[in-house]
């Protein structure tokens, strides 16, 4: 791989351009994918011009001080995830880099008209798939497909839904390719979570760097609560005029639990577990000090199965007993609702740019990664011939587990795979290993080097859709890894949309 260094000689001479070279770009190097900050030929893109001479002016005493306070920032707010099945402790704090990822205002304009779109047509699948099933009729998308999704519920069948409001939250991550433009890579359409982090990391910014902010004119994110409350009132049932929304939460051992905290304490509203309510008549209401209160909206962080023992699963203590019925008969709004998963089965991803052309005659505004689906014979033939070239993904998995990335793989774990695929080919999908862009991050001993990043950004759709300037900028923190999730060694870094 040939290293390009950001020459010097194209920099203006002025009180902000350090003299020569800096020590700490030594080890930046530019490859075949694109890099955020840095044309092709080394010098900074335009509209990270003034974050890259902040760094050639900077101390390094500097720039410690101001990751240690980053860093405080983060411990003493309790910022956490949780890591299962390590020995060694699952509570950790997030890991945050200090150089935020920069988007320019047409770069984001794309963006929020793509998912805007995407969520959009989703919607309109999910409420055709549980009523009409035009599209299955139709062969837009194979019936046998959707059947065979373990996250579809026959229950849900005829079931209205308020504002058709399937999915009300959503986070898709996207990946920008080498020639610069962003893809769709999967869609989180059931719990998804990692907002309270795109938040957290504004606000330590806001203190780590306050004038840089205000200097690059970055569009604000403080409003998300307020929107995703507003959002969430927007589903109450009719005639709740001054609706009563709660966060259920499966409780503190939950890898999320920071995060429902976060927002409930953000939106003001009450952080329930499923023993605070209790269904009566079919209403949901909520024990509080002076009695039962009525719920009008239950924002959930649980899966389907465990929402409501009477309905799916009975060894379930984290849902609460009547809550389906209370549901189906229309006196309580979840969100999202019950079997929004069948849309994000990454099987049913492949499909996604067809269902926008069926429901809204438009073209993807932002592509799909090319997918090879295992149950069709051909394609598993062609992935499993090339598994060193592949990543392979379970269709139901989230946090990188149930993943293979082949050119990182050892020859025992592709075998291991392709035994995985054969015995179930309906349960993975398969994409080229894709070449994600690469941005700056602050590593040991405060040398500048790039690493591979996607974005999550988070859409609100209720009575209107909401995608909040920004998102949850993911990084591979480790040398040459694509896996970018914080419970396979990722961390995060503040996204700015600039006005």
């Amino acid at each position: 791989m040939e290293s390009v260094r950001p020459p010097t000689s194209d920099r203006k001479a002025g009180p902000s351009a350090a003299p020569g070279f800096p020590a700490r770009f030594r080890d930046y190097t530019l490859d075949e994918c694109w890099d955020e900050m840095f044309e092709p030929a080394g010098a900074p893109r335009e509209h990270y011009r003034p974050l890259y001479e902040r760094l050639l002016e900077m101390p390094a005493e500097e720039m410690q001080r101001r990751k240690q306070a980053a860093d405080l920032s983060f411990l003493h707010q309790g910022i956490t995830f949780t890591v299962y099945g390590k020995s060694e402790g699952t509570e950790r704090i997030f890991p945050h880099d200090l150089l935020p990822r920069i988007l320019t205002g047409a770069e984001w304009a794309r963006i929020e008209a793509g998912l805007t779109q995407r969520i959009t047509a989703l919607n309109e699948f999910l409420r055709d798939l549980y009523h009409e099933q035009r599209i299955l009729n139709d062969r837009v998308v194979p019936r046998e497909l959707v059947y065979t999704c373990p996250h579809f519920r026959r229950e849900m069948r005829g079931v209205p839904v308020r504002r058709n409001a399937y999915v009300t939250v959503a986070g898709s991550d996207l990946v920008r390719l080498p020639d610069g433009q962003f893809a769709v890579l999967e869609d989180n359409l059931r719990v998804p979570s990692g907002v309270s982090y795109m938040l957290t990391s504004r606000q330590v910014m806001k203190r780590v760097t306050p004038v840089l902010l205000r200097d690059c004119g970055v569009r604000p994110i403080d409003h998300y609560p307020r929107e995703l409350l507003e959002t969430l009132r927007s589903l109450a049932p009719e005639g709740r005029h001054d609706p009563t929304v709660v966060l259920l939460t499966p409780g503190v051992f939950n890898s999320a639990y920071f995060e429902h905290a976060y927002l409930a304490r953000q939106m003001g509203i009450e952080l329930v577990e499923g023993r605070d309510l209790t269904v009566h008549e079919n209403t949901l209401y909520m024990r509080t000090t002076g009695g039962l209160r009525r719920v009008d909206v239950v924002y959930r962080r649980i899966d389907d199965d465990f929402v409501d023992p009477l309905a799916f699963r009975r060894d379930s203590i984290l849902g609460v007993a009547g809550l389906f019925n209370a549901y189906r008969a229309g006196n309580v709004a979840l969100a999202n609702a019950i079997g929004t998963g069948v849309a994000d089965d990454k099987a049913v991803y492949a499909y996604v740019p067809r269902i926008i052309q069926y429901y809204l005659q438009q073209d993807p505004i932002l592509p799909n990664v090319e997918t090879y689906l295992m149950s069709n014979e051909k394609e598993r033939a062609h992935v499993l011939g090339r598994l060193d070239e592949m990543v392979v993904k379970a269709v139901g998995e989230s946090g990188g587990y149930g993943m293979l990335i082949g050119p990182h793989a050892s020859p025992r774990e592709r075998e291991d795979f392709r035994a995985r695929v054969l015995a179930n080919p309906r349960n993975y999908i398969a994409q080229p290993t894709l070449r994600l862009s690469s941005a700056p991050c602050l590593m040991e001993g405060f040398q500048i080097e790039p690493r591979h990043v996607d974005l999550r950004p988070y859409v609100l759709y209720g009575d209107k859709v909401t995608v909040v300037p920004g998102g949850l900028t993911r990084v591979a923190l480790r040398r040459g890894s694509l896996v970018v999730n914080s419970s396979q060694g990722g961390g995060s870094k503040d996204t700015w949309v600039l006005q």
